[in-house]
């Protein structure tokens, strides 16, 4: 059965950030993401994962959560040194944590010298980091326009290019709705890739289910199997904005559990 996470950046949200780990465990999840959390003390929340028995998956690198800034700089020609500067805080941050998986954001940027300028940090970052996970993700031109990594081909590209073993993908389902129309053909394809998946249902990045016929377009007790039948081992991460209260929306968790139990 896929091991299930809650992104506490996206979930829970009723409540105080340091509340939310409690929350996510009562709810059944055994592990967290936190997209951004260099704005609160690294102990507290050490001491939050402590009390309430959960490992975090991964966290998001550059540092500062970047709303009203840059998405990433990875990729950015001319900000390789601040690259750096920031992929060393994120990491001391992800060992303080012990995530185990940290995203690096490529950042907006096109082009040949942008494509060398992310296959070079990337190594840089994964020698200087050999026994930390590092994960990149397509993300979709219309949720982040301009964002360098929108291509699913691309992403295997630059994981070839860079030839780490602790590089590897970061599968959202959403994006990969958005980019190639096919979740499940895509998933085969990347599939020897993939480390860490997030889920949310397309149109409006929403619950991963079906209720309705005409509420989701991703068939994602297909897909929900298809992991499970594959013996995918990662976390699956509900990265999602919930349409009414968090707890009332994990309809698609308990299915999801229920149909894996019954496939076993």
């Amino acid at each position: 059965m896929p091991k299930f996470c809650a992104n506490l950046t996206w979930l829970f949200t009723e409540m105080p950030f340091l509340e939310r780990f409690a929350a996510a465990k009562d709810a059944g999840f055994d592990a967290v993401e936190v997209l951004f959390p260099y704005d609160v003390n690294a102990q507290d929340i050490v001491h939050a994962l402590s009390r309430c028995g959960l490992k975090m998956a991964l966290i998001n690198c550059p540092p500062p959560n970047y709303t009203g800034g840059d998405p990433g700089n990875a990729a950015v020609p001319g900000a390789q040194e601040r690259f750096r500067h920031d992929f060393m805080r994120a990491l001391r941050y992800a060992k303080t944590l012990g995530a185990q998986h940290l995203h690096v954001m490529a950042g907006a940027a096109e082009g040949d010298v942008a494509r060398s300028v992310f296959v070079d940090n990337l190594r840089w970052a994964a020698a200087e980091a050999p026994k930390q996970s590092l994960t990149i993700e397509p993300i979709d031109a219309v949720s982040m326009p301009g964002y360098f990594l929108d291509d699913f081909g691309l992403a295997r590209d630059v994981i070839t290019a860079v030839g780490a073993p602790n590089l590897h993908l970061q599968f959202d389902a959403f994006h990969a709705a958005r980019i190639t129309g096919d979740v499940i053909g895509t998933w085969a394809a990347m599939r020897d890739l993939v480390v860490h998946v997030q889920v949310a249902q397309t149109p409006h990045r929403d619950e991963p289910d079906r209720d309705e016929p005409d509420r989701g377009q991703i068939d994602y007790p297909a897909f929900f199997a298809a992991l499970d039948a594959q013996g995918y081992a990662g976390w699956v991460s509900g990265e999602y904005k919930p349409r009414a209260d968090t707890v009332a929306g994990l309809g698609w968790l308990r299915t999801a559990r229920a149909l894996t139990d019954d496939a076993a």
